[in-house]
């Protein structure tokens, strides 16, 4: 009874979310194209995937089954969603590994699972999908991740820095990249258009520097990475 109620959900999930990272390999952008986690292995949504349509859709809303590798060590799951567009972010405690949700249409929006073991948190990977709209034929980059350098990292005395993010659209259009940098926060324009997903910036060291990346592709779409600030050490 258990494997019919999985293959039920499973099926759910299958017609309501489209992999656009299909490898034609049968991992469509799951556990083999994935960072190892520390816990539990995401399912649905695929990462970078444009969810066409959940459970009784709204023009503005639809219920998403998000689904999780059940882990033997986890006697509680928290599920994490962040919208991208709005910064907010929902969180879902259940014993189950798929979890339906009701969430906006059309938006972006990041997951990931966490669970506690031995008073440690294992977290899994960090997921972004698209959870369509009716009658959208184009949609917005995902907001740049920004590799390095991290949020208020300290860095060693130096003259200068590689800036180093990672850009991904379901669309596939990205065409270039806006950097932000400087001393002030909000920092101002530093280089337009750059096609890499690196910069080299000059510092000075004892100054802290703020910066974030602008994503923009070839309909004219743009999403911000958020501000992120790192430190140099004298």
């Amino acid at each position: 009874m258990k494997n019919l109620i999985y293959t039920f959900f499973t099926v759910i999930v299958l017609f309501g979310c489209s992999d656009t990272t299909n490898d034609g390999g049968g991992n469509n952008g799951n556990n083999g194209n994935q960072d190892p986690p520390t816990g539990v292995f995401l399912v649905f949504p695929h990462q970078d995937s444009l969810c066409n349509e959940g459970e009784d859709p709204t023009p503005t809303e639809s219920t998403v089954f998000f689904e999780w590798v059940p882990n033997d060590n986890a006697e509680i799951y928290t599920l994490h969603i962040e919208n991208l567009s709005t910064g907010s972010m929902s969180q879902y405690e259940t014993v189950d590994f798929i979890y339906p949700v009701t969430i906006q249409r059309p938006e972006s929006f990041r997951w990931y699972v966490t669970y506690e073991l031995n008073g440690e948190a294992k977290e899994s990977a960090l997921w972004n999908f698209y959870n369509a709209g009716p009658g959208v034929q184009t949609y917005a980059p995902f907001p740049a991740d920004i590799i390095s350098p991290s949020m208020a990292q300290n860095i060693s005395s130096t003259t200068s820095i590689t800036l180093h993010w990672s850009g991904s659209d379901v669309d596939d259009d990205i065409i270039s990249y806006d950097v932000y940098f400087g001393t002030e926060n909000p920092p101002g324009l530093s280089t337009s258009n750059i096609s890499g997903e690196q910069i080299t910036v000059a510092v000075v060291p004892g100054n802290i520097y703020y910066w974030f990346v602008v994503t923009k592709d070839a309909e004219g779409n743009s999403s911000e990475s958020g501000v992120y600030q790192f430190r140099v050490l004298e």
